[in-house]
């Protein structure tokens, strides 16, 4: 079961990393040109919001099912924490990714609330970009190539 899942969670990501990419280079184009905040718009951010909500439950079964969760048992906090492979899979990465979805829905969230074109494509940018320096900041690009 464990391949399976992080084989869907690594291509997952990849759906994931193009979505937040598009809605954040969406997001600043459209506040630096002051363009019409239209439906279009609100479908990119929304599937975005989709996406990393699926990759988040799919991290979490994957996360219980890796062998590196097993690794909390056998060394304790000390040991997880001093080795960085076992840090980056148990602690960095689930926790900046668990932010990452967290300010995608802050921004999904708070831009709804907005009445014009520039205030939301501004909360999307912020956020969204945000979200994507995060989840780049800690992909284990070991694993990817």
């Amino acid at each position: 079961m464990y391949e399976v899942v992080q084989f869907i969670h690594s291509y997952w990501a990849y759906l994931v990393l193009f979505m937040l990419l598009i809605a954040s280079f969406n997001a600043i184009i459209g506040f630096v040109t002051n363009k019409e905040y239209g439906s279009t718009n609100f479908q990119i951010a929304l599937f975005t919001l989709i996406v990393s909500h699926i990759q988040l439950l799919i991290g979490i079964v994957l996360y219980f099912s890796a062998p590196y969760f097993k690794m909390w048992a056998e060394e304790g906090m000390g040991g997880v924490m001093s080795d960085s492979t076992l840090r980056l899979y148990n602690v960095e990465h689930p926790l900046m990714m668990i932010i990452a979805i967290a300010l995608i829905t802050i921004g999904y969230s708070k831009h709804k609330k907005k009445l014009t074109s520039k205030p939301k494509f501004k909360t999307l940018a912020i956020f969204y970009t945000l979200a994507l320096i995060v989840v780049l900041s800690r992909i284990p690009w070991s694993a990817w190539f």
